[in-house]
């Protein structure tokens, strides 16, 4: 399906362009795919002069769920101190998050095709291999313990979404009482090789320049926008490319 992309971008950006077969769930969980798109970016940064490409000019590239590991990725690497430098990354509508179902993105894009806010946690439920009888819970906020949202509520809040993308209606939603018992059992959404959005500050401030793309009609659409703040609180340079009439799976 996106041979003819890579190769449009291979063309359009006179670049070297590398597609990760990775491996896909539920025959392989998680996170299987992760381990295969950082040991092929590791071993391309290390042979990247055999392949004619300066290893100093290498850039990671996903959309929607390769976004997400696209970003988890680049925190991987961001740590490494044997490893030439990530030039960039692009991210282009990713899913960066497992707490909140209810941002103004989810709460009005939740019937918009291709991506419906249901179908979202069904996709993230089946890759992690778990039952889907909690999705309603987990919509409800009741994964997420008090102490956890003190400290996620830093990165993960509808009042850092711009007044202009709450315009097309949003409903604060308070949290229902939280569950051990359901927190435990979707503990690996809150990985941040899952969400890196919940990656620790300490890795965010040694992300590389970064290229993000949203669209409007996205319930992913706040996903990128919190994370554009983060990378920017950081000092990290952001280019943001919105598109007004854009849809989940637009490339």
């Amino acid at each position: 399906a996106y041979e003819r992309t890579c190769r449009y971008f291979a063309k359009k950006s006179n670049s070297v362009v590398v597609s990760v077969g990775y491996r896909l769930a539920p025959e392989h969980p998680f996170p299987a795919q992760f381990e295969d798109c950082l040991t092929a970016a590791i071993h391309f940064l290390r042979t990247a002069q055999d392949h004619g490409v300066d290893p100093s000019r290498v850039i990671v590239c996903g959309d929607s769920s390769g976004g997400t590991l696209t970003a988890a990725v680049a925190q991987a690497l961001a740590k490494r101190r044997d490893l030439p430098k990530l030039r960039a990354q692009i991210l282009i509508y990713p899913f960066l998050q497992a707490v909140d179902f209810n941002l103004p993105s989810y709460q009005q894009n939740d019937k918009i095709p291709i991506l419906l806010k249901e179908r979202t946690l069904i996709l993230g439920f089946k890759y992690l291999n778990k039952d889907l009888n909690v999705i309603q819970e987990m919509f409800k906020g009741c994964h997420i313990l008090e102490d956890m949202r003190l400290k996620y509520q830093k990165w993960v809040s509808p009042d850092y979404i711009p007044q202009e993308f709450k315009a097309r209606g949003y409903k604060p939603t308070p949290p229902h009482p939280p569950s051990e018992e359901i927190y435990a059992y979707v503990l690996p959404f809150l990985d941040p090789i899952f969400s890196p959005l919940l990656a620790e500050d300490s890795v965010v401030t040694q992300l590389p320049e970064t290229f993000l793309l949203t669209c409007e009609f996205d319930v992913l659409r706040d996903d990128g926008l919190l994370y554009k703040k983060r990378l920017e609180d950081h000092g990290i340079k952001v280019t943001w490319c919105h598109l007004q009439e854009g849809f989940h799976g637009t490339v």
